[in-house]
């Protein structure tokens, strides 16, 4: 359809000339010294401008005879219900060209410098009838084009990482109040690339844009410029409509999201932040280039009606990320409103690209003003999962002085939110420099102890000191908790346990480069006081039954026998009530073992190779090695007893 590109105004030359001669020869007229040959030359002018004047009135019966053409032109496609574009691109020239001859004879029409009469005015309405007749059939013609034309969207194609990827399982999800359910050791987040390029793709077949620029020139030029727009909007707005669709993004209201369960709602926070990185950085990025392709030469419009046809759809996404925002605080949504957070902020640089100008301006508006919400979102949460561990109580103390479910919680969430170590720390350190008093009541103490131990330096991070802070709760809390055992041994046992997992998780994984060192060396020296302490509580009433007072004779012998029978009683006692205590950490039960094994077994290995000759063997219920062997069964979080001992 190469001609029809070459169509261009075409404006009345001659018309314009005779009017402009008119206008000059008044004015030249009117000035009294003018020389005689001036007069001369304009006498001629106006003589030959009158034979113009006659030539343009024998020009109407000419614009009348075309007109008529134009007239049947038009009305014979409008008899035929078929689309002219689907019958080829010989028809579609022709019914063009036609349409554009209209326009000129309303151009020439206006153009002539001649009275217009009742014929005239009514030859001048005529054609405005068959131009807007013309231009009815173009809106409707590039209408279809548009929606017949419409390329499949496949998001499954995008160089984006798919929802169902890397996205936490409704098994994992946060809690502390049933460890089989706190945060999985193995979870990892959802990520935001932030290395993809832009993906345009061709939202309508690219063989049909030189058409559709076409229409939008001739309707432009026709001054339908508006029924234009209007019908390219109405057909990308109902594009963008089955994109959120394909992307399964339901129209849900802010009452809608407040009302979802968790489960759900979790699933639908994961699908929009993939979803909207594939609609902003593909679809509308591919849907302002098809804009631009077909209303280029017509800026401003071609923003406008990318911006008109493009709003509501981004405003349905943004209005999910506000109800999200303005919900409640509740720690488990964390991470997701991480997620929603770093995607907002990943796309800031496309959104500012994609609306940059004034018509722009309310949708660029609306997406600071959500990222900001969602912003305050993650702090609130954040804050209130702080309050959460602050809050914590239990009834019943932890059996076996195992891990509590509160401090696999705990370090568990702190370890997953390295991975937001940048957008934390932006957002903390934002939030505690506009409102100082939103940092928690025990940060100060926690900072304080942290300068007694030497370890605070102005390098310290927001989040880190938030970290510390949530610790020295934690710990706060884990003390109350101890303090629940009526067994001043088991009380050591459970903080050894806690405090020991605490160090490991921050030693082993991103937590050591947020804590440092210094905190690690502390916190292993104070679960390694709590195992000696356990010792000392356990094992020292004991010992001194192992030791010489020094006597002899017959009464030393009874001694003797005494001895030996309140270890025995003393150590089976130990024994079946430690077997049932748990060290859940294998490296940690042994080390304990070993060291109870060198003063214990060690003292008694002593005491009886001493005093085996003094008293028979049926005194000597165990040997050494038989208490090394039931070492190994404290901790084991099974409660055991020595009915029937072995004997030498």
């Amino acid at each position: 359809m190469g001609d029809i590109d070459k169509i261009v105004p075409e404006m009345g030359e001659e018309e314009n000339l005779i009017a402009a001669a008119e206008h000059l020869v008044r004015a030249l007229g009117s000035n009294k010294n003018l020389t005689s040959n001036m007069k001369r030359v304009l006498a001629d002018l106006g003589s030959q401008l009158s034979t113009m004047a006659t030539i343009s009135d024998e020009g109407v019966s000419e614009i009348e005879e075309q007109l008529n053409i134009v007239q049947e032109k038009i009305l014979s496609r409008e008899a035929d219900q078929s689309m002219i574009w689907d019958s080829g691109p010989d028809e579609a020239s022709e019914y063009l060209n036609a349409a554009d001859e209209a326009r000129k004879l309303i151009e020439r029409l206006d153009g002539l410098c001649l009275e217009k009469n009742g014929h005239e005015k009514e030859l001048l309405r005529k054609a405005h009838d068959v131009l807007q007749m013309a231009m009815n059939r173009l809106e409707e013609e590039f209408r279809h084009i548009l929606v017949q034309n419409r390329q499949p969207f496949e998001p499954e194609h995008m160089s984006f990482r798919s929802s169902e990827e890397d996205i936490m399982d409704e098994s994992s999800i946060i809690s502390y109040g049933d460890d089989s359910i706190s945060i999985d050791d193995s979870f990892q987040r959802d990520s935001v690339s932030r290395t993809s390029e832009e993906f345009i793709v061709h939202l309508v077949r690219a063989d049909v844009i030189p058409d559709l620029r076409c229409i939008a020139n001739l309707m432009f030029l026709s001054n339908y410029d508006h029924e234009c727009c209007q019908a390219y909007v109405m057909a990308r707005k109902d594009a963008l409509d089955e994109c959120l669709f394909i992307l399964e993004m339901e129209k849900l209201s802010i009452e809608d999201v407040l009302k979802m369960e968790w489960g759900h709602l979790n699933s639908k926070i994961k699908r929009w932040v993939w979803a909207l990185k594939i609609f902003v950085r593909s679809y509308l990025a591919s849907e302002k280039f098809l804009s631009e392709q077909i209303f280029g030469e017509f800026e401003p419009v071609n923003v406008s009606c990318f911006v008109e046809a493009s709003k509501a759809s981004m405003l349905q996404l943004l209005n999910f990320g506000e109800a999200v925002s303005i919900g409640p605080h509740k720690p488990e949504k964390l991470f997701c409103i991480l997620d929603m957070y770093e995607v907002l902020a990943d796309l800031l640089s496309d959104i500012d690209a994609l609306y940059a100008d004034k018509i722009g301006s309310s949708v660029r508006i609306e997406y600071y003003e959500v990222l900001r919400r969602v912003g305050d979102s993650v702090r609130g949460t954040f804050m209130e999962f702080e309050n959460a561990i602050a809050s914590y109580t239990a009834s019943n103390p932890f059996a076996g002085g195992g891990v509590l479910h509160l401090t696999k919680y705990v370090m568990n969430y702190l370890r997953t939110l390295t991975d937001y170590t940048e957008t934390l720390n932006l957002l903390l350190r934002n939030h505690d420099k506009e409102d100082p008093s939103s940092a928690p009541a025990n940060m100060n103490s926690a900072l304080e102890e942290e300068s007694l131990s030497g370890s605070l330096t102005s390098n310290f991070s927001p989040m880190a000191i938030r970290y510390r802070s949530v610790t020295s709760i934690l710990e706060s809390k884990l003390h109350e908790k101890s303090k629940m055992y009526k067994d001043v041994s088991l009380q050591h046992i459970f903080l050894m346990n806690n405090i020991h997992y605490m160090a490991q998780k921050v030693k082993n994984s991103e937590l050591r480069l947020i804590f440092g060192d210094n905190w690690i060396r502390k916190h292993n020296w104070k679960f390694q006081q709590h195992a000696m302490d356990y010792e000392r509580a356990t094992w020292s009433s004991i010992l001194p039954l192992l030791k010489d007072d020094g006597n002899s004779g017959s009464s030393s012998v009874s001694k003797l026998k005494e001895r030996f029978k309140n270890f025995y009683l003393a150590f089976e006692e130990v024994y079946k009530t430690q077997s049932a205590w748990v060290i859940p950490n294998v490296h940690l039960r042994e080390d304990l073992r070993i060291s109870i094994s060198l003063k214990v077994i060690q003292a008694y290995r002593t005491f009886e190779s001493r005093h085996k000759n003094q008293i028979s063997d049926k005194h000597i219920k165990y040997s050494a090695d038989d208490l090394q062997s039931y070492l190994l069964d404290l901790f084991e979080g099974s409660s055991k007893s020595l009915h029937n001992p072995h004997r030498r």
